[in-house]
């Protein structure tokens, strides 16, 4: 293919200066497509090889117009058309794996490369200068190498687990097989703040602040209610993964098992000190310690340092363009993650991209605030936790006890899952900050989400 894109453009210096609409369709195209076919390959073929037929089809409009400026019969001109159009649809459909019978291309590529050396026989006999050899390797070397890349393609083996395809995200994979209405619900309400619902319950720390000191007393420091929730929350997704999707440009996507919790954390605690932004990887089978380990690593990490992290680092970037570009901008980034088009390393950085954020009042001294959800981004659960107070309950046997609790708020995307589900999420949660201990041990199987 490298080959065939040197020949190409070797050709044209040779046959000297081409101007219009020749220059952009049978030169710039089909060498970009031949450039972007490679880099695609070499660098995310084994994940994204069906990104490939984008260059298919590129080859395809640049034949077509070749066809429509070459040949003179227009029905021979509609006939190549049509050629070009089944050809490049049954390659986009075969990478994409819609159809499994792959070696069908095996057929049809080489057909196209002895239909080219068949058709262009007398050309090759006859010749004789730089251009017309040029003309001859660069159509031969790009059949050749599609021939090549249709035998070198092989079936996925069952069990290899799911793999991106068209219509997926770099942060998550389409949902494909939901209900009617739910297809419909992003288009009524596109913005999240709109389709957010919230709502509040309290909890009884007893058992908690039990289990937290057990915690501590095995040697990690640092555990409290905060990674209690976090590890409640994951055993939720191990069962209802549906709470684990999101919506972006109304379509509805799951993250599978990558729960991407986003937290601010303060450098230091003073009034002054600066906040920053942490994300944490967490997987549904991950244990109440895995969870603590896991976020440790990643306060420590900005605790006590100066804002270098990559969120600091990209918004102070942000802070030096002016005003009016500012915004331009950020429309532009709106644009872009409409379609998924926002680079994996903007999303890795970006609070507004994620599974859940949590904030905790219980510092500040204050209840938990309803939090709104983010028009710009895909968080879909906001979590707010208040601070602990004490209570007077009846107990069963007649008996006043004072008791400790904590409020708490979540507000979340409605389109992402129904009510029902999500309240049934909730209340499985509940069972788990009852008994905490639960939390120690991963669950015996993680639920996959629907196709």
């Amino acid at each position: 293919m490298l080959a065939s894109v040197a020949a190409h453009i070797a050709l044209y210096c040779v046959g000297g200066a081409v101007h219009g609409a020749r220059m952009w369709f049978q030169i710039v195209l089909p060498s970009a497509a031949g450039i972007v076919f490679i880099l695609i390959i070499l660098i995310a073929g084994e994940r994204h090889f069906y990104r490939t037929a984008i260059p298919v089809w590129m080859f395809a409009v640049a034949f077509a117009q070749r066809a429509w400026l070459a040949v003179g019969d227009l029905r021979l001109v509609v006939l190549l058309w049509l050629v070009c159009i089944s050809l490049a649809g049954f390659y986009t459909r075969v990478t994409a794996g819609k159809v499994k019978h792959f070696w069908t291309l095996w057929f049809l590529t080489g057909a196209l490369l002895a239909v080219f050396l068949v058709e262009r026989r007398h050309a090759i006999a006859a010749a004789e200068t730089w251009a017309q050899w040029l003309s001859l390797l660069y159509g031969a070397l790009m059949a050749a190498s599609l021939l090549a890349v249709s035998l070198a393609i092989q079936v996925r083996p069952d069990g290899s687990g799911y793999y991106p395809t068209w219509g997926d995200r770099s942060d998550g994979r389409r949902v494909r097989t939901i209900p009617a209405m739910s297809y419909v619900v992003p288009y009524i309400m596109p913005e999240r703040a709109a389709a957010s619902n919230w709502i509040t319950d309290t909890i009884d720390l007893t058992p908690i602040e039990r289990y937290v000191r057990a915690k501590r007393l095995d040697g990690l420091s640092g555990f409290g209610v905060t990674h209690v929730f976090l590890a409640a929350y994951v055993r939720i997704v191990a069962q209802y993964p549906a709470i684990n999707r999101f919506c972006s440009g109304q379509h509805v996507y799951s993250r599978g098992r990558d729960i991407e919790f986003v937290m601010a954390v303060k450098t230091k605690m003073t009034t002054d000190a600066p906040d920053t932004m942490i994300k944490v990887h967490f997987d549904p089978a991950d244990t109440a310690e895995d969870v603590y380990r896991k976020l440790s690593a990643q306060i420590e990490a900005v605790k006590d340092a100066p804002l270098d992290s990559d969120f600091d680092k990209t918004a102070k970037v942000l802070t030096y363009i002016p005003g009016v570009v500012l915004k331009f901008v950020v429309w532009f980034l709106r644009l872009m993650d409409y379609f998924g088009l926002i680079p994996r390393f903007l999303l890795g950085v970006s609070p507004f991209h994620g599974s859940v954020i949590l904030t905790s009042m219980g510092s500040l001294g204050i209840p938990p605030i309803v939090h709104h959800l983010y028009d710009f981004g895909n968080l879909p659960v906001f979590f707010s936790l208040g601070c602990k107070y004490r209570r007077n309950v009846v107990e069963d046997d007649g008996k006043v006890t004072a008791k400790k609790f904590v409020d708490f708020t979540v507000n979340c995307d409605e389109r992402i899952c129904d009510g029902f589900y999500f309240a049934t999420g909730l209340k499985y949660m509940r069972k788990f900050l009852a008994h905490p201990e639960r939390l120690d041990q991963p669950p015996e199987v993680v639920l996959e989400d629907i196709d």
